[in-house]
């Protein structure tokens, strides 16, 4: 059996930015501890582990996040929909770019965002495709 493609995210609010993931990406938690949780969907594992809280409080995020936009890594997530993540990632915390900043790309819309830190994701909906 083939493994899940899998990341690992640290997050100083472990909660806030799980929640994100689980509503924006739409992936399932599956798994919660104090210190992590694991989300999942169908092709995709993602953990969210706490940064230690001796070096989380040397780490200050703003109100809105600033974009970590020199990150070397943007985890892109299929969606069903971008238009209704949008809507969720502002009442999360995070942001998606606007509708003009979309894209075509493979047979997908794609949208950059970030989320409550301001890690950079990349969120893609499989297009439509048009009846003759």
């Amino acid at each position: 059996m083939p493994t899940k493609a899998a990341a690992v995210l640290y997050a100083k609010h472990i909660e806030r930015v799980s929640n994100f993931y689980a509503a924006v990406a739409e992936l399932m938690v599956i798994h919660s501890e104090a210190d992590h949780v694991i989300l999942e969907s169908a092709a995709f594992q993602l953990t969210v582990v706490a940064i230690p809280d001796k070096l989380a409080a040397s780490i200050e995020i703003s109100s809105p996040p600033i974009r970590r936009e020199d990150s070397a890594i943007k985890p892109a997530f299929g969606i069903s929909s971008i238009a209704s993540a949008r809507v969720m990632a502002a009442q999360l915390g995070g942001e998606l770019n606007p509708v003009d900043q979309e894209w075509d790309f493979l047979g997908y819309r794609v949208c950059d965002g970030h989320d409550p830190e301001g890690n950079v994701i990349q969120l893609r909906e499989r297009k439509r495709r048009e009846s003759a």
